[in-house]
């Protein structure tokens, strides 16, 4: 019996590439960039000539069993399907190892800054059709009983023209593990609320507002909540959902208690006047997603039997009320300069070294030039931090 063991150990091992000389059959093209957890390069198959994505990591390993243990390799081991990125090969060299994907040219991100370079919107049909395979990607994980933990635009790679595939599953946690999770987790602008307040009890459905945040993107070609620090992502969102109570969110009260938190005293803002041309299905869908409270929200599962994705293909509706309702919208966000300040501090000492998230703004009290317009100030300004905010973020943050 143990010989038999150790025959197929050995199989094992020789079918996720161990062996000294596996690298050596890969040629490396071009850096991606790096990340929290590893180096990305995309590589050439030396005999075969397919074109992956290798992910070096940084960590260093004395063993194999202790490379099966990492989380990426755990849950990608265990998830297979066609809106998920392909872990192809794991390789083990030199005390480092390495993570083989397939290759995808270009991620969500990319795509829609390149949209909205050419003022060139998504119809509805595409944004539902990329947001049903988001969320049957979601549904799958969270079934085989995984939560991602950090949904963003630049984690869904795009294959061909709208193929979406969700990818860098290097923080994905098991749901039946036991909390307390890490609290400094997810991007700013697509984090639940309950991460903002540094919850350490959370469940999947913090992927589940994610989608809600990066559906709306997909609509108006910007961020929905792009807030430069954590509080003042709280402002953004309170300003479009307005202030919970104890009714619509209990935990979170007390959490914002716990936190010295203070929810601004403001009317919410009806989600249709940031996101003028979404049809009242999409509308709908979004502000279930986003709920406060993430009991209350559906699961990925429940989202797909959403009638945005059953119903008839509806008109789109016009931008004409864009420009005065993203006034309206920033003008309640403010810049909330102290507690800013306040909330870098905190960030500084609880993040983890090597973290990404370290989007910084330096223009929050520039002011219209003299005779030009304060509308079209507003709406420039709001363009220019998220863009400015987006290429700092993409030189530090994993493309996979």
């Amino acid at each position: 019996m143990r010989a038999c063991g150790l025959i197929m150990r050995s199989w094992y091992q020789w079918y996720l590439g161990y062996n000294t000389a596996a690298m050596d059959r890969y040629k490396a093209l071009k850096a991606h960039g790096t990340g929290r957890y590893g180096t990305v390069f995309k590589a050439a198959h030396r005999a075969t000539g397919e074109i992956v994505a290798i992910k070096r990591m940084k960590r260093k390993v004395g063993s194999w069993d202790e490379c099966m243990q990492l989380r990426e390799v755990q849950s990608l081991r265990k998830l297979a399907h066609p809106h998920i990125v392909k872990l192809k090969e794991v390789i083990r060299e030199d005390a480092y190892f390495y993570l083989v994907f397939e290759y995808l040219e270009q991620n969500l991100d990319q795509l829609c800054k390149a949209r909205a370079q050419r003022e060139s919107s998504f119809s509805e049909s595409s944004v539902r059709d990329m947001v049903r395979q988001l969320l049957q990607a979601l549904a799958y994980v969270h079934e085989r009983g995984f939560f991602h933990r950090d949904v963003k635009p630049e984690n869904i790679l795009v294959a061909g023209a709208s193929t979406l595939k969700l990818a860098d599953f290097g923080v994905a946690r098991e749901i039946r593990s036991r909390p307390p999770y890490t609290r400094y987790i997810g991007t700013r602008w697509y984090r639940a609320p309950e991460l903002l307040l540094r919850a350490s009890d959370y469940s999947a459905s913090i992927d589940v507002w994610a989608v809600g945040t990066i559906m709306a993107e997909l609509i108006a070609l910007r961020p929905l909540f792009p807030g430069a620090t954590e509080a003042d992502q709280i402002h953004r969102i309170t300003a479009v959902l307005g202030a919970p109570t104890a009714a619509t969110w209990q935990q979170g009260i007390v959490l914002a208690q716990t936190r010295g938190v203070r929810f601004p005293k403001t009317d919410a803002t009806p989600l249709a006047e940031l996101v003028p041309n979404a049809s009242a299905d999409a509308l709908d869908l979004m502000s279930s997603l986003m709920r406060w409270d993430p009991a209350t929200r559906p699961t990925a599962a429940q989202a797909l039997r959403h009638p945005f994705f059953h119903n008839g293909r509806p008109a789109e509706r016009p931008l004409g009320r864009m420009m005065g309702a993203a006034v309206a919208w920033m003008a309640k966000t403010g810049t909330h300069a102290e507690q800013h300040a306040a909330d870098s501090d905190d960030e500084a000492e609880e993040r983890p070294s090597g973290g990404g998230d370290d989007l910084r703004f330096t223009d929050s009290t520039v002011a219209p030039k003299e005779g030009g317009s304060v509308v079209s100030w507003l709406v420039s300004r709001g363009s220019r931090m998220a863009e400015r905010a987006r290429q700092r973020r993409s030189v530090t943050e994993n493309e996979l």
